[in-house]
């Protein structure tokens, strides 16, 4: 793995919950396939969520109540299994969002400075 791959999965590591818990705040109930598709979509891709990355989060936000995963049918006539917000998941996306704009506030002035 070269050091920009590594850096980026960091990232990815790093930031995982959030970007689940905003897509499904605005999808609503999508599975697990959904969600990649949008975080790739939205990335213009430059993400690319493997389902070994993605669905140990998703049982990660599940267990902590975060998200509620049903078994349903999807649009092609396949058992999946969606997962929508909880209100805890919108109290948390909405703590994370907060740190998250102020870490960006603190990098956007340290990366502006006169050198």
């Amino acid at each position: 793995m070269s050091n920009r791959e590594s850096c980026k999965a960091d990232i990815l590591q790093g930031t995982l919950d959030i970007m689940v818990l905003q897509t499904l705040a605005t999808l609503g109930p999508v599975h697990g396939y959904a969600i990649a598709a949008r975080l790739g979509q939205v990335s213009n891709g430059a993400i690319h969520l493997n389902m070994g990355t993605l669905y140990p989060g998703l049982m990660r936000l599940e267990r902590r109540g975060l998200v509620r995963g049903k078994w349903g049918v999807t649009e092609n006539n396949r058992k999946a299994r969606f997962y929508a917000i909880t209100a805890a998941g919108r109290r948390q996306l909405a703590a994370e969002r907060a740190d998250w704009e102020r870490t960006a506030s603190i990098m956007h002035s340290l990366l502006n400075e006169p050198q």
